[in-house]
C-alpha cells in the first residue's frame, strides 16, 4: 500500500514537472509577442529554439536506441535507417494532393495518389482538428512502417551477436539510403531530391484572420509528442517485458533458464525501438521541413550512440539530458569558435571555421574519460532524488551557519 502511494506521488510529480516544462516552452516562444524589447536569444528564430526542437527530436531517438542497446544489450547501429523510413513515410503520405505535382515535378507527379491531409480535410474541414489528426496519423504510420521493416530484418540479424549485429544493422541503414535515392523509385521517393510541402511544426502556430501569428506552438509540439513517446517507453521498461529485457542484457543463459524467450523479447525490443525511431525520423522531417535520404547517414547514428554513451547506457533521463547538452554545444554554445575574431589589429589565434568541432571533440573525450559510465550511469533522475539533494544542501548551509555563529 505504501509503495503504491509512493508510485502515485511519483507519477503526479512527474506529470506536474512535464506540464511545467511545457508552460516554460510556450512562455519563452511567445515572449517576443508579449514584450517589445526582447533579447535576440529569446526570439522564436534564435538558436535557443533550434536547440529545443532538435533536442526534443534527438532525445526520442536516443531513448529508443537506449531501449535496445542499454536495456536489452543488443548493439544495433541501424537507427538512421529507421529514421529515414519514418521521415519518408510521413512526408510521402502527408504532402497535399495539390502540391504533389510541384514536389515531384521531375517525375511528372507522384505515384502515390493519396494524402492524409486531404483525407481528414474531406470530412473535418480545413481547421486545426484535421491538421492534428493528419499529423498524428502520419507519425503513427511512420512508426509502423519502421517497425514492419524491423520485423523483417530482425528474423535473420537478431540471431547474430555483438559486433556482427551492429555491422548488419549498419549495412541495412546504408542500403536503405541508397535505395531511396534510386531514380527508378523517383515517383514515390522523389529520387535524390527533397520532399517538401508537408505539415511541419510551424503549421501549429495559431494565426488570426490577417495571417499574423498570435500564439506560437511550434516548439511545444515536438515536446508533447516526445513526452508521450518516452512515457510509453518508460512504462514498457517498468513492466514485466522490461524486466525480461534487463535479464537478457545481464545474462542470456540465466534469463533463458528462468523461462524468458530470448528471440521473442529481442524481437519485441527491436521492433519497439524501431517504431519510436521511425516516429523520431518523422519529427526530424518536420523539424527541417523536408525529407532527403542523404541526410540519414551513419554519422547520424554515431551521433545518437554518442548521446546515449554520454547520458549513460541504461538511463532514460541520462539520454534526455545528454541530448540537450550535446545539441546545445554543437548548435549554440561553441558556435563562436568558428568565427574569426580580432581584438584591435590582433587576430585571436585558432578561431576559424571548423575549430568548434575540434573543441567539441575534446570536450566529449573529457566527459567520456571522467564519466566512464556517462552522466547518469544507469540511474534515473527523480523528484525524490532532487528533493533529497536540496535537503542535503539546505542542511549543509544550516550546519555551516551554526558553526559560524558558534
Amino acid at each position: 500500500m505504501i509503495q503504491k502511494q509512493k508510485n502515485i506521488k511519483g507519477t503526479v510529480g512527474a506529470m506536474i514537472g512535464i506540464l511545467f516544462v511545457f508552460a516554460i516552452v510556450v512562455f519563452l516562444e511567445n515572449l517576443s509577442a508579449m514584450f517589445t524589447n526582447v533579447p535576440a536569444i529569446l526570439q522564436p528564430t534564435s538558436q535557443l529554439f533550434t536547440v529545443l526542437k532538435k533536442g526534443a527530436v534527438y532525445s526520442l531517438v536516443a531513448v529508443s536506441m537506449n531501449l535496445l542497446n542499454g536495456f536489452t544489450g543488443l548493439f544495433s547501429l541501424g537507427q538512421a535507417g529507421f529514421m529515414l523510413l519514418g521521415a519518408y513515410t510521413y512526408a510521402i503520405f502527408t504532402v497535399p494532393m495539390a502540391a504533389k505535382d510541384q514536389v515531384y515535378y521531375l517525375y511528372g507527379g507522384s505515384a502515390v495518389k493519396f494524402s492524409l491531409v486531404d483525407l481528414f480535410q474531406s470530412f473535418m474541414g480545413t481547421g486545426a482538428a484535421s491538421l492534428i489528426c493528419a499529423v498524428l496519423a502520419g507519425l503513427i504510420l511512420a512508426g509502423i512502417v519502421a517497425a514492419l521493416f524491423a520485423a523483417l530484418i530482425g528474423l535473420p540479424v537478431l540471431r547474430l551477436k555483438s559486433d556482427y549485429l551492429a555491422i548488419a544493422t549498419l549495412g541495412f541503414a546504408e542500403i536503405l539510403r541508397a535505395i531511396f535515392q534510386w531514380q527508378t523509385l523517383g515517383p514515390v521517393t522523389n529520387g535524390a531530391n527533397m520532399i517538401k510541402s508537408f505539415p511541419t511544426f510551424s503549421d501549429f502556430n495559431i494565426k488570426n484572420a490577417d495571417g499574423v501569428v498570435t500564439l506560437r506552438l511550434s516548439t511545444l509540439v515536438p515536446f508533447v509528442v516526445v513526452a508521450i513517446c518516452i512515457t510509453l517507453i518508460v512504462l514498457l521498461i517498468n513492466s514485466s517485458y522490461g524486466r525480461a529485457f534487463k535479464a537478457i542484457r545481464d545474462d542470456e543463459i540465466a534469463a533463458e533458464a528462468m523461462g524468458v524467450s530470448l528471440f521473442k523479447h529481442k524481437m519485441m525490443s527491436f521492433i519497439t525501438s524501431s517504431f519510436f525511431a521511425g516516429v523520431g525520423g518523422a519529427l526530424f522531417a518536420m523539424y527541417v521541413s523536408n525529407a532527403q535520404a542523404k541526410v540519414f547517414t551513419s554519422a547520424m547514428t554515431y551521433e545518437i550512440l554518442l548521446i546515449v554513451v554520454i547520458g549513460g547506457i541504461g538511463s532514460i533521463s541520462g539520454s534526455v539530458i545528454g541530448t540537450f547538452l550535446y545539441v546545445a554545444c554543437s548548435e549554440w554554445w561553441l558556435r563562436f569558435l568558428d568565427a574569426e575574431t580580432y581584438i584591435g589589429a590582433f587576430k585571436v589565434p585558432l578561431l576559424r571555421s571548423g575549430f568548434r568541432m575540434v573543441v567539441f571533440s575534446v570536450v566529449i573525450m573529457i566527459i567520456v574519460l571522467f564519466f566512464s559510465r556517462g552522466i547518469m550511469g544507469d540511474k534515473e533522475l527523480s523528484f525524490k532524488g532532487i528533493g533529497g539533494l536540496l535537503s542535503k544542501c539546505k542542511k549543509k548551509k544550516t550546519t555551516e551557519g551554526e558553526e559560524g555563529t558558534a
